[in-house]
């Protein structure tokens, strides 16, 4: 079951972002000073947690399902107040931005919409 090519690739970029979070979770506990262990354990854990959020719903968009289209969404918004608190470093800033712009053009598109609301329909009709 696969979707438009926007939503396809707003599965993808999501996908990518939460195995981002997972490698920051990685590099998190990698990185573990003695005076700051249970600060370092707490955002590995809240990173690893929030990138298995975003993998999930990866999966769940390419598959067309509506759930996903929430926590996506709500990824992309926090990604562009990252992408403003990194403007002194404009590359990595606009770099944050495209990614986050590019994923929500990819949830709201009108194929994106139709194909999500047409599983939808599809899975309440199978549940009656």
């Amino acid at each position: 079951m696969h979707g438009p090519p926007p939503l396809l690739v707003a599965a993808s970029l999501a996908a990518l972002e939460g195995l981002a979070l997972l490698a920051g979770a990685v590099l998190q506990l990698a990185h573990l000073r003695s005076g700051h262990v249970s600060l370092g354990v707490a955002l590995a854990v809240f990173f690893a947690a929030y990138g298995a959020l975003l993998i999930a719903s990866a999966f769940g968009l390419h598959r067309r399902r509506t759930w996903p289209r929430g926590p996506v969404l709500f990824s992309q918004l926090i990604m562009l107040g990252l992408a403003w608190g990194l403007r002194d470093h404009a590359l990595l800033a606009v770099g944050v931005a495209i990614v986050a712009v590019v994923t929500i053009a990819g949830l709201v598109h009108p194929s994106s919409i139709d194909a999500l609301e047409a599983s939808r329909r599809q899975d309440s009709d199978s549940s009656d």
